[in-house]
């Protein structure tokens, strides 16, 4: 089964939205086992919304479009689809009763033109909304299907899952097969190398697509597996799973979707440990995306970005002829750093970030991307160092990415 995507907005076309929205549906897509045949983005507009989906239709069997379902003026899709394909427009009573609903329940003024989002082409069926105002709509025309849903990307993913490909399968079960996907997430290698190091293994002999996902600093590996029966799908996939592991593993920190930060705070919840951080170069990020994990009170007790010298002298405890004779950033400092959060905050753990982000502060013996890490708890207190050359805020980036993988490593019990 063959789809196209179509992205509307002229917030897309001006530069000042990012459209992720194409590349989660063509993920999705390709999971289920069809094939996305073009990717396409157009404004607000009703000659060029017909133009797009006149050329999309040939080519496919089902066209996904989202966006333009808003209350305001420039909000057009419902009405350039209605008009390209010659369809009345009719006021849903249903949804319109479930709009006004959401806005008495959060005491929201009703304006009319919020009426808007309960207008549908006449003979579309209905697609929930579970998160959002706009339901969204498919047509089927002559055999092909149009897909409508919101931009908003939040909605966009609740209604492609729960709404667009389960009735993608009512209409093309003849593609019923098997899917099993894998995720491997690395650190460490660029992205070429990963794919050198993978060069030998023969993906379509085990049966497997793989893809290659950069998300700085990581490199992620998506393998998809589909045939006709569960066990088949799942030993094609662990075959190949076992042959990556074998070239990477020391490059490998997690098997899954879960971002680094929430298996941290996986870990810490389950062994009941809680944690401060003391951060110097980093400003704070290792502590922003600890506490982006819904829960986070359970194990982080607090963060101090202590930038300045005196400020590490003053919350932290670091003695000030430390700091004089090694350097702000030292594994001496750090160390220093990573015990006084703890005792300070009476926690079980305590982490340090000290380092030379950049473009300047560097020396031949510290350049620029210099790091060090300091991990203590009761018993010990363990450093890393690492150099890295990058710019100023990716290097920022990756000091909080291997300071997250101090973490894990040393929950899990890795180089202790």
């Amino acid at each position: 089964m063959k789809t196209g995507i179509l992205t509307i907005g002229n917030e897309l076309m001006n530069g000042r939205t990012v459209d992720t929205n194409s590349s989660f549906i063509a993920r999705e897509v390709n999971q289920q086992g069809w094939h996305v045949e073009a990717i396409m983005s157009v404004g607000d507009d009703f000659k060029a919304i017909k133009n797009r989906l006149n050329y999309l239709l040939p080519l496919t069997d089902a066209v996904i479009c989202t966006g333009g379902l808003g209350p305001t003026a420039d909000d057009i899709t419902t009405a350039a689809i209605a008009q390209a394909f010659d369809l009345p427009l009719y006021t849903d009573e249903s949804v319109l009763h479930g709009i006004k609903e959401r806005f008495a329940k959060y005491n929201l003024r009703w304006i009319e033109n919020n009426a808007k989002q309960a207008m549908f082409p006449q003979g579309a069926e209905i697609i929930a909304n579970p998160v959002g105002t706009a339901a969204g709509f498919v047509l089927n025309i002559k055999g092909k299907l149009i897909f409508v849903i919101p931009g908003v990307p939040a909605e966009t993913k609740r209604m492609l899952l729960e709404g667009v490909i389960p009735v993608l399968r009512r209409y093309f079960p003849q593609n019923e097969q098997y899917s099993a996907k894998q995720t491997i997430k690395t650190f460490g290698l660029s992205e070429a190398a990963v794919d050198d190091a993978l060069k030998d293994i023969n993906f379509n002999s085990l049966g497997v697509i793989i893809g290659f996902y950069p998300v700085f600093p990581e490199n992620h590996l998506v393998l998809i597996s589909r045939r006709k029966t569960l066990k088949e799908t799942q030993d094609k996939l662990k075959m190949a799973r076992d042959e990556i592991t074998k070239r990477l593993k020391k490059y490998i920190f997690h098997y899954g979707e879960e971002t680094l930060e929430e298996i941290v705070a996986a870990l810490l919840i389950e062994k009941k440990m809680t944690l401060a951080v003391a951060e110097s170069c980093t400003g704070g990020l290792i502590s922003n995306r600890l506490t982006n994990i819904a829960g986070s009170s359970a194990f982080f007790e607090r963060g101090i970005v202590t930038y300045s010298n005196a400020a590490k002298i003053k919350l932290l405890d670091v003695p000030a002829d430390g700091i004089e004779k090694y350097g702000a950033v030292s594994e001496e400092t750090a160390r220093l750093m990573a015990e006084g959060i703890r005792k300070i905050a009476g926690t079980d753990l305590g982490l340090s970030a000290t380092g030379i982000a950049g473009p300047t502060g560097g020396s031949v013996d510290k350049p620029v991307g210099t790091v060090y890490l300091a991990l203590s708890d009761s018993a010990q207190t363990i450093c890393a160092h690492h150099v890295f050359r990058w710019d100023r805020k990716r290097n920022k980036h990756v000091f909080s990415e291997v300071a997250l993988i101090m973490i894990k490593d040393f929950l899990q019990g890795k180089g202790q």
